[in-house]
């Protein structure tokens, strides 16, 4: 698994687009700045819909006036889907919704789980924040849990 201090690697992550999507290297992406990103085992489930992306959404804000310059949403569906969860949750401009289709780049990273029948690899419910191109804070979750990658706890860490 991926570890504090270690540069966050390259990866071929998409984004909806204004048409069709758009590749996105989180390498390349974070290498400058402070940045958030946060994952989460699917787009429209209960504790994702309801706790993990409104916190994000709601205090975007206070991010930025921690220096955040970006917030970011990572999940292994499709970035059509991810953008029609955007659109669902009002999220506007205030996170980024990131897809990793097949859960690869969180596979390389060590941080996917094998839901079986419900949707087979996701990614591990996680945050980190990502200081010019290297992991300075990484928060995972344990099974079925929501505490430690919520806004509201990494917020702290900043």
């Amino acid at each position: 698994m991926i570890q504090e201090n270690d540069k966050i690697p390259t990866g071929s992550l998409t984004k909806k687009g204004v048409i069709g999507t758009e590749q996105f290297d989180p390498a390349q992406a974070f290498a400058k700045g402070t940045h958030v990103l946060f994952a989460v085992p699917g787009a429209f489930t209960p504790t994702c819909s309801e706790q993990h992306l409104p916190g994000y959404v709601r205090l975007a804000n206070e991010f930025a006036d921690k220096g955040v310059a970006g917030i970011y949403c990572l999940a292994a569906n499709d970035a059509f889907v991810m953008a029609a969860w955007a659109k669902d949750q009002e999220v506007g401009e205030s996170v980024t919704m990131l897809s990793d289709g097949d859960a690869s780049w969180a596979q390389s990273i060590g941080l996917t789980m094998d839901t079986g029948a419900f949707g087979g690899v996701r990614t591990q419910r996680f945050a980190m924040i990502i200081r010019d191109g290297v992991l300075t804070n990484l928060f995972v979750e344990g099974p079925k849990a929501f505490e430690v990658s919520s806004a509201e706890h990494v917020l702290k860490h900043l």
